[in-house]
């Protein structure tokens, strides 16, 4: 499996999504269904896989035949799946969408009475390897329920904060995902935000870390809670960023006609994590970016939507 770093280890949501094959269709009403790898933390760790890096994800499946096909899914994709075990008491969550374009995108999610990946334990962190790793992701929903949190803290916690140059960065997805907490996100946000160096989440994400609606001062209140850069996505806006140094830029969205834009995002994060391994200037990631997740959008699925580096540089040749 290889003894070198991974430019990336993913922590968080794994599952099945069965999305329909046909768009504009209720569920009620839907007969044929796509059956695909989904969870923002495994779609995160392909996007980055597709852009060539050395990727594993740190989550957890049920031993059932739905986990199986996750793992294989994962190794066909080129992400190495040493630490996505299995958990006997749950089953492999399952994830339902509607698909309504240009905006509307219902998410049903099955993961009761747990979903097994908040069943990781502090003590089976393969910490040598969270340390070496170029960049750590992790999520909020992974904060949303024990054991999960605890393990994902200790994560953060034994990561160096060297900046958000791509050696040793840590980024804090902001994933929020309402019908997945039980509890108040903002006391586990902010013990999350003291330890990461890169934040990114859209607008509304961006609101619930920090009280602050307006985007820029979300932007800047993230700062302010810790990391060293923030990254909040606007949506028909664009995306906008700031550096702890001043640096800040804005790119306006790149134009497709969207099919499903649950995958754009997760598309976008991969791509991030390659601009910031790539050390790249601020404004040309998030460009790349947003070309990544532009593509993704305008796919039926998320996972195996994901782009290859030409496909983002075609966009980005277009749409300069």
């Amino acid at each position: 499996m290889g003894t070198d770093p991974f430019d990336l280890i993913t922590m968080g949501r794994i599952g099945v999504d069965l999305y329909p094959l046909r768009t504009g269709v209720p569920l009620a009403e839907a007969d044929t269904f796509g059956k695909f790898l989904g969870g923002s933390a495994a779609n995160v760790a392909v996007a980055a896989a597709r852009l060539g890096r050395r990727v594993a994800l740190l989550s957890r499946t049920g031993a059932d035949p739905f986990g199986a096909y996750l793992r294989a899914e994962l190794r066909n994709f080129g992400v190495d799946e040493r630490w996505v075990a299995e958990v006997a008491a749950y089953p492999t969550p399952i994830t339902f969408c509607e698909i309504f374009p240009p905006d509307h995108f219902p998410l049903y999610f099955y993961r009761r009475p747990k979903a097994p990946d908040l069943e990781i334990h502090p003590e089976e962190l393969d910490l040598d390897a969270v340390r070496a790793a170029r960049i750590l992701w992790m999520t909020g929903t992974g904060l949303s329920a024990e054991p999960s949190r605890t393990a994902t803290l200790t994560a953060l916690r034994a990561r160096a904060r060297t900046g958000a140059d791509g050696t040793g960065t840590t980024v804090f997805d902001l994933d929020w995902r309402p019908t997945l907490w039980e509890e108040k996100p903002q006391p586990f946000y902010a013990q999350a935000l003291e330890q990461a160096t890169v934040a990114v989440g859209n607008a509304e994400e961006a609101e619930v870390a920090t009280g602050c609606a307006e985007p820029r001062a979300a932007a800047r209140a993230l700062l302010a809670a810790g990391p060293d850069l923030a990254v909040v996505k606007l949506g028909p806006d664009g995306v906008y960023a700031v550096h702890r140094d001043g640096t800040e830029a804005q790119v306006p969205p790149v134009r497709v006609e969207v099919v499903n834009g649950l995958g754009a995002g997760d598309a976008f994060g991969g791509a991030l994590c390659h601009g910031l391994l790539a050390g790249w200037d601020l404004e040309r990631t998030l460009r790349y970016a947003n070309a990544a997740g532009a593509l993704v959008a305008s796919r039926l699925a998320c996972s195996t939507a994901m782009p290859w580096p030409s496909e983002v540089e075609e966009v980005l040749t277009s749409c300069p």
